[in-house]
């Protein structure tokens, strides 16, 4: 038997008969560390074993609890039920061509998705030398399809703006009123362009206002998790997003109020914070501008606060 150091050594079985003694042999061969995989994976291993040691292998790199969370989802719903039942060996690209042009038929965004997981799979099997090659390598290029350019028109930014400051102002309003956060959030992405989580994340201590304007610093975000609601991530979104934005004047007077509200000993707190003085949850925020939109007579048009 060639081991895992790659030196040749006899196995034996002993037992009282010939019959017994070779399905002796044949279970120390089995349970025997195999060449190059270590005897974690090997071509006649299952999905599912490639499954469970890829999620613990996840567990252990650096990356933020929603993209971890997110991997895990693609794999459970929709990856690991196609997969599941075949060894290693058995999956070929044109299963994997196969399984990936369904998906496409769904949604570009999920066979892109779902080809992710299979790359980082496969590629995982691949470093344990239990697959000869990548099966996802060969499949047919994903293009994206052409988006319309997603963009608002000027009379559609003044109608969410005259909606954002009528909302729940009237005679007749039962509850707390608004506090206008969620309208000034409005600005603020108008006038930086940042992602809502980004937008979110702001601290007093990430804005400069000197002789020469205002400037924000973007270095985290604000993400959803379960059991703990919103919570700043100490990073943004990803690595290409912008450190650092001149911010024009009309935010940056939104800004400069909100920030006289907050006290100078609270530098860490988040600009746009609920009453606990925790960052705003993304989602409710969301729900407030889909208000706006109704109010606004657009809420048919599918605008989202990315727009």
């Amino acid at each position: 038997m060639r081991d895992a150091d790659g030196r040749l050594r006899r196995v034996t079985g002993a037992a009282r008969t010939e019959s017994a003694a070779r399905a002796r042999l044949k279970e120390r061969l089995l349970d025997r560390p195999g060449f190059g995989a270590g005897g974690l994976l090997d071509f006649s291993s299952s999905f599912r074993d490639l499954a469970d040691l890829w999620l613990e292998d996840l567990e252990m790199r650096e990356l933020s609890d929603g993209t971890k969370k997110n991997y895990r989802d693609d794999l459970r719903l929709r990856v690991r039920p196609q997969f599941e039942h075949f060894s290693l060996g058995e999956i070929t690209t044109g299963r994997v061509e196969w399984f990936l042009r369904s998906e496409r038929a769904v949604s570009f965004s999920r066979a892109h998705h779902s080809r992710t997981i299979l790359n980082q799979l496969f590629g995982f099997a691949l470093r344990h030398d239990a697959i000869p090659r990548n099966p996802v390598q060969g499949t047919s290029p994903l293009r994206r399809p052409k988006g319309e350019r997603q963009a608002l028109t000027v009379e559609q930014i003044n109608a969410i703006r005259d909606a954002a400051a009528r909302w729940r102002t009237g005679p007749d309003l039962k509850g707390p009123k608004p506090d206008g956060q969620v309208r000034d959030i409005i600005e603020v992405l108008l006038g930086t362009a940042l992602r809502i989580g980004e937008c979110l994340a702001l601290r007093v201590c990430d804005v400069e206002d000197g002789p020469s304007g205002m400037t924000i610093s973007v270095n985290g975000t604000v993400v959803l998790r379960t059991g703990s609601g919103a919570v700043r991530q100490d990073h943004p979104n990803t690595e290409h997003s912008i450190p650092r934005i001149a911010v024009p004047d009309f935010a940056a007077t939104v800004l400069r109020a909100r920030l006289a509200g907050i006290p100078a000993a609270r530098p860490q707190r988040t600009i746009f914070a609920n009453r606990a003085g925790k960052p705003l949850s993304p989602f409710n925020v969301r729900r407030t501008f889909r208000a706006f939109l109704e109010l606004a007579n657009l809420a048919g048009e599918g605008f989202t606060l990315r727009w």
